[in-house]
């Protein structure tokens, strides 16, 4: 008789019969192992929680009263007939990949990751398995992002040419991840000048700050500013009654959805910087390779040509039905964003 999968593919999420439990569940389940605090990986609702020690305070402010534990990464857990590790995936702060070991077969599921450091998130660490469940939000050769040098400095030299005009610069960038990289940025190429944020990003920056992450002064946005202040909201305050309040300003984005020009063109934006806490084209490639893994499944994101894209080079793959959204191109809500 055949045996059962380590996981399999369920209408809730991720499953995996032998400890019975869910990889970030979609639908209320008893039991969720949930890879980050991001919207559309941890969803109100379940029974239980289990993530990172570090995920896991951002994750309480943003679901309110739920049953949850943390853990160390690496740290070994037995649940029923799985043994389950979390492992650094270099998303965002506290964000995991979690490998799962059923009768000596290892599958990962790897969340959201990206491999280049970018001085806060815990940096991506490969994890040796036969089956990797791979995201691919940005699974196409079109997607090769710029260093972070490079962004950094556009984004100094775009608020300094706004603050010489009188203008505030306003970024849009969610508010787990992306927002705290942003304020340190211009920092990193010498650009001095207040930060100031929304008050959805203030409260992510604090809970941060809080655990140990190293972040520069931010000022909540509370009345008028100087005209020389870098400003940090979520996507979704672009254009709304809360910015028309702070008067002269350039607004931009920042996402890897900004190197399609047709994104930009659609958002009516002049300005938008490269930048994404998602794996590129090139990122993808190297980070299945590193995991030894002969079988691939692909996830939210360009999963099609992915999958068929692996197979071209002989992978056995796969592709996984996903009510994650990772970095939404159209959409200018920010769930990721606002607790």
């Amino acid at each position: 008789m055949a045996r059962e999968p380590v996981l399999s593919f369920t209408d809730r999420g991720i499953y995996c019969p032998a400890g019975d439990f869910y990889i970030d569940p979609w639908r209320p389940v008893a039991r969720a192992l949930v890879t980050h605090g991001h919207s559309d990986h941890a969803r109100w609702g379940h029974a239980a929680y289990l993530a990172t020690d570090a995920a896991l305070p951002v994750i309480r402010q943003r679901l309110g009263a739920i049953v949850a534990e943390g853990i160390g990464y690496g740290v070994a857990r037995q649940i029923g007939g799985a043994t389950v590790s979390f492992h650094p995936a270099g998303h965002v702060p506290g964000s995991a990949q979690i490998r799962v070991a059923v009768d000596g077969e290892v599958w990962v599921v790897s969340g959201d990751y990206k491999l280049a450091p970018d001085g806060l998130s815990e940096p991506f660490e490969p994890v040796i398995c036969d089956t990797f469940i791979t995201e691919c939000t940005f699974g196409l050769p079109v997607f090769r992002w710029p260093s972070q040098a490079q962004v950094a400095a556009d984004i100094a030299a775009w608020w300094a040419a706004n603050a010489a005009m009188g203008r505030v610069s306003v970024i849009g960038a969610y508010g787990l991840g992306k927002a705290q990289r942003i304020m340190a940025m211009p920092v990193s190429v010498g650009l001095a000048g207040p930060i100031y944020t929304h008050g959805a990003v203030e409260t992510v920056t604090q809970i941060l700050r809080d655990q140990g992450y190293r972040l520069p002064p931010t000022i909540k946005v509370a009345g008028p500013v100087p005209t020389n202040a870098l400003i940090i909201a979520p996507p979704s305050a672009r254009g709304s009654a809360w910015a028309a309040k702070l008067g002269p300003r350039d607004e931009a984005f920042a996402s890897g959805w900004m190197a399609l020009r047709g994104v930009r063109r659609r958002r009516n934006l002049s300005t938008g910087f490269v930048i994404s806490d998602h794996a590129d084209w090139d990122a993808l490639n190297s980070a299945i390779r590193a995991t030894g893994a002969t079988r691939i499944f692909a996830t939210h994101g360009y999963t099609g040509p992915f999958s068929r894209w692996l197979a071209s080079i002989g992978y056995a793959s796969g592709v996984v039905a996903t009510e994650w959204q990772g970095e939404v191109a159209e959409s200018e809500g920010d769930g990721a964003a606002a607790p």
